[in-house]
């Protein structure tokens, strides 16, 4: 069918850090060479933020690459860290704080902030449509387009109003194509699109697979006297043991409120364990139950997040594009942090193509200059001396891969000698069902663990009724005949959301897929043993509506 088309020098895909970064800073030069360069970001999200979610403590030094005046504005970054504790968690009932000696350098957090990525992105935003940007929240990109030599020419903004046979309905409105020069795909960890990008030219050619964590958060408000304003508290050990591991997160933000959450690698290997109820388990903890207690659940969401680091950054750039932030894996596993790294790949990509556009530069070009720039940059020197960091704690487990870590980083800097290299993908790391028992997880008590639907209900996750289902199988039957068979089919435990289940029907073993709870943390799309589900992108405006996460 032809479709309606706008015209831009630049399309953003994901209206996140990396993506905002690169408009703001596309304005500024725009600005100072006194030439037009026009700029749209596309926001899958009902609005900006909505499917942010992030721990998360700020390192703010990149602010000062994009704007003089951020101190001095009304950005949302109003509890500085004050201090640090790490625990390691020996069992359900006992642990040892971490002298502040024995913990690795990257892991310490003084001039930091605790934020709301959520909040800072809603900050970005309005400095972008001040500059000129424009900004388009509830229209999902979901699909590429190409030019006739095989460049990206833009994307596709799905239709709207169609059920879930793909015919139109009453409210049908059919989606838009928004052409650009150069394409930005900004999507977060595990972008359809980026995903395909990188399918397509082979950007992760030499490189190792990409490796992820699922990341769980709740924010709670509790007792003023259990309240400690910037406050850090990180964790390792339980209840992630035998053959899970992770970490643990508790922050003292403003007014009285917290954000406790929990990061479990995807590379486990029990196809028994429930990452949610881990979770739950975890807030049971004596260093953690002595803050939550008394206290109320106010959000919950869930989001997967790429830890693989340098050795699995694909190359960032295409014919017609490039690939940033978290969408190509920018995060700093050995920080806990993305946010500031997705910025600065957001100014470094901004650069390369602003001044290309300044000059004359003709669209649809392969911007090989960016990862020249990119390696000459801190954000490179950073992800260089991080890049052990997963690999030794995937290697070595948490203890000796921890003492690793901490040699690399305090006594060489993250230049020691050796590379390692985790060259295993997460989804083929899972164990048969039958060579591991399965946990018994202890019933929610209501005051510290709770239950996926209660929990979903706080995410604020919604999905126009009667839609085409965003979740796909491959081959339908393989839930049943292979993943229940060999793996008691793990989507039904992965799961965040209690989106997958399997029930039976006239003695009939059926794969039941509820994509209206959907969160779009993509872990079925990441886990499944059998690669069988690919998430792709829902009517625009649906998912999560975080507020301040």
């Amino acid at each position: 069918m032809e479709r309606e088309s706008m015209e831009f020098d630049v399309v953003i895909v994901g209206a996140g850090p990396a993506g905002l970064a690169t408009a703001c800073r596309l304005m500024q030069i725009s600005k100072d060479a006194d030439k037009e360069i026009t700029v749209c970001v596309v926001e899958k999200g009902s609005e900006v933020g909505a499917h942010i979610l992030s721990g998360a403590v700020f390192q703010p030094d990149v602010l000062d690459e994009l704007f003089n005046d951020w101190r001095d504005s009304d950005i949302p970054l109003n509890t500085k860290v004050s201090h640090d504790e790490i625990y390691l968690l020996n069992s359900e009932s006992k642990s040892r704080l971490m002298p502040n000696s024995l913990v690795p350098k990257t892991m310490h957090n003084e001039g930091n902030y605790i934020i709301s990525v959520g909040n800072l992105a809603r900050w970005l935003a309005n400095r972008a449509e001040a500059m000129g940007v424009e900004i388009f929240p509830g229209f999902a990109a979901s699909e590429l387009l190409f030019n006739e030599d095989n460049s990206v020419k833009g994307i596709l903004i799905g239709d709207m109003g169609v059920d879930e046979n793909g015919q139109p309905k009453d409210s049908y409105m059919p989606g838009m194509e928004l052409h650009a020069k150069y394409t930005v795909f900004s999507e977060g960890c595990r972008g359809h699109l980026g995903k395909q990008l990188i399918q397509k030219y082979h950007l992760d050619n030499g490189k190792t697979p990409q490796h992820y964590g699922l990341g769980f958060k709740e924010i709670w408000k509790i007792p003023a006297e259990q309240h400690q304003q910037g406050k850090v508290v990180h964790t390792g050990g339980w209840p992630l043991v035998n053959g899970s591991s992770g970490g643990g997160f508790l922050y003292h933000m403003e007014d009285n409120q917290v954000a406790v959450g929990l990061i479990i690698d995807l590379n486990y290997k029990n196809p028994h364990l429930s990452p949610f109820d881990e979770f739950q388990r975890y807030k049971t903890h004596p260093v953690i139950a002595q803050t939550l207690t008394g206290g109320e659940r106010l959000t919950y969401g869930a989001r997967a997040i790429a830890k693989g680091g340098l050795n699995s950054l694909p190359k960032m750039s295409f014919p017609g594009g490039l690939i940033i932030g978290c969408n190509a894996g920018t995060l700093n596993f050995a920080k806990i942090k993305g946010t500031h790294t997705a910025i600065k790949s957001g100014i470094i990509a901004a650069t390369t193509l602003g001044e290309g556009l300044i000059a004359g530069l003709e669209g649809g070009k392969d911007l090989d200059c960016f990862q020249q720039r990119f390696e000459e940059s801190w954000l490179h020197e950073e992800l260089h001396q991080s890049r052990n960091f997963g690999p030794a704690l995937h290697k070595f487990g948490t203890l000796m891969g921890g003492a690793f870590n901490y040699v690399d980083q305090n006594w060489f800097g993250g230049k020691f000698p050796v590379t390692f290299r985790d060259t295993t993908p997460d989804y083929a790391s899972m164990g048969l069902a039958s060579e591991y028992s399965k946990i018994d997880y202890p019933k929610p008590d209501g005051k510290l663990s709770f239950d996926k639907l209660s929990s979903v209900y706080l995410s604020n996750t919604y999905h126009e009724e009667g839609q085409r289902c965003h979740l796909h199988l491959k081959d339908q039957s393989i839930p049943i005949s292979v993943n229940l068979v060999k793996f008691d089919e793990p989507a039904q435990r992965y799961c965040p959301a209690g989106v997958y289940e399997v029930v039976e029907d006239e003695g009939e073993k059926k794969f039941v897929i509820n994509g209206q709870n959907c969160i779009h943390c993509k872990t079925c799309d990441i886990k499944d043993p059998s690669q069988n589900i690919t998430w792709v992108t829902p009517e625009g405006g649906g998912g999560p509506n975080y507020p301040n996460m």
